[in-house]
């Protein structure tokens, strides 16, 4: 077995100072939950000490447990002396991928995900399924009820697919519509390009609206969160150091993105880096840069909207938009704008969706049990509209929402501007 004194662990400080007070467990959606000590963030901590400190094998069940947290970030804002237990999990997960590494992940986030045109044709089938009529046909004749339950959430994560990815279509230079007052590089996201393309169209177009010349690197590639997520850090740093030499050929002011979870990690590259002499005040430079849209949009003149939206709106906060980046006022103020909306605040609106990027697939029981509890809150507010600026929450909330048979539309708060800016102004 690998000794721990050769890995790279947490240091003491990172779980040694924890006073065991219990503030944590009164925002831990997975302890909500079970009320369950070793679901707490607590109670991860007191195995991530024992296992590091050779008390306890760093087992599997005992890693189960770090993967078990949804890393939300809640426990971290509520410590009292500092401890980040959300992060302590996603660190453990990368001591465990040093003891014993599992090579599947190295194919799918090395050879995969990393890959923008594998990924293409990787999710052909699903663009296949939806433009040939078949999931039509499915929901139709209701064959999806004849699925076991998983599958049939899982199908109803899927948004409405771009028949092609956004990166074939999306020009590498969008000019401003009128006086460039801006150079902005834009970080396609992986999901946004092939699951979400109209939402990133709405965003380039509202840029260019707002004088930005906008520059769309082709070659982006993964942000590096899901490799994250599984313990891969190795590969985070990998992928970090392409999209910085990409964006620094680009020589853009900012780069801005439409995903909560791209913009979270984007912003840590300079954290990740500096230990690389090579790399750490290029990858500090990148960082700088990034902004998330509804950030970018309301940090510079925003030309109001003089067409109406005639909708009732809520909001819910992705926890690597609000937490992560501390970013929760802006899309409200960016959806207030629009004349016509009837803004709503969601109750509970910066808890966990359930997401947490993989969850309704690897701890299914868990994320159903936080979506419902999400679903009843944007039931209360009656919306027409639940807006959120993460594909990850997006698609979990729409599964949510088709299997309660709700009327509510899930959408970016960037498509309901660029809606605002393409309706006439009635007269």
């Amino acid at each position: 077995m690998t000794p721990l004194s050769s890995l790279i662990q947490p240091s003491e400080n990172e779980y040694l100072n924890c006073i065991r007070c219990g503030l944590c467990l009164a925002v831990c959606p997975t302890y909500r939950e079970y009320l369950n000590e070793t679901a707490s963030p607590r109670g991860r901590v007191a195995l991530a000490r024992k296992g590091l400190e050779g008390e306890l094998e760093l087992s599997p069940n005992l890693i189960e447990q770090m993967y078990s947290c949804f890393a939300c970030m809640a426990c971290n804002d509520a410590c009292p002396v500092g401890i980040k237990p959300a992060d302590l999990a996603m660190e453990m997960r990368y001591v465990q991928e040093q003891i014993k590494p599992a090579p599947w992940k190295n194919t799918l986030f090395g050879g995969l995900i990393s890959k923008p045109q594998r990924m293409e044709l990787a999710t052909l089938p699903l663009r296949l399924y939806q433009k040939l009529g078949v999931r039509k046909m499915v929901y139709t004749l209701r064959i999806r009820h004849l699925l076991p339950s998983k599958i049939r959430d899982m199908e109803a994560m899927l948004p409405h697919l771009p028949q092609r990815p956004l990166r074939k279509v999306l020009p590498e230079v969008t000019n401003a519509k009128n006086e460039s007052r801006y150079r902005v590089g834009f970080f396609l996201g992986c999901a946004q390009s092939l699951m979400f393309s109209e939402e990133s169209a709405a965003t380039v177009r509202v840029l260019a609206r707002n004088g930005c010349t906008i520059i769309t690197p082709k070659e982006t590639v993964c942000c590096g969160m899901p490799a994250a997520g599984y313990g891969r850090q190795d590969l985070v740093e990998v992928h970090a150091k392409q999209n910085i030499e990409l964006f620094e050929k680009a020589d853009v002011e900012y780069i801005v993105t439409d995903c909560a979870t791209c913009g979270s990690k984007l912003k840590e590259y300079g954290e990740i880096l500096k230990g690389n002499p090579q790399w750490a005040a290029r990858a500090e430079s990148f960082s700088k840069k990034v902004r998330d849209i509804s950030e970018f949009l309301m940090s510079i003149p925003l030309e109001k909207p003089e067409g109406r939206v005639e909708a009732k709106v809520t909001y819910h906060d992705p926890c690597h938009l609000r937490r992560a980046q501390g970013i929760w006022k802006e899309p409200r103020a960016l959806l207030q704008m629009i004349d016509g909306i009837e803004f709503v605040e969601l109750p509970e609106a910066d808890w966990c969706c359930g997401s947490a990027g993989s969850q309704l697939i690897t701890h299914y029981e868990t994320s159903l049990k936080v979506m419902d509890r999400k679903i009843e809150n944007i039931r209360s507010t009656q919306a027409d509209y639940i807006s959120s600026g993460c594909p990850g929450c997006q698609m979990q909330i729409n599964a949510g929402i088709l299997r309660n048979n709700l009327d509510i539309k899930v959408v970016h708060p960037i498509e309901l501007l660029d809606r605002a800016y393409n309706n006439k102004k009635e007269e």
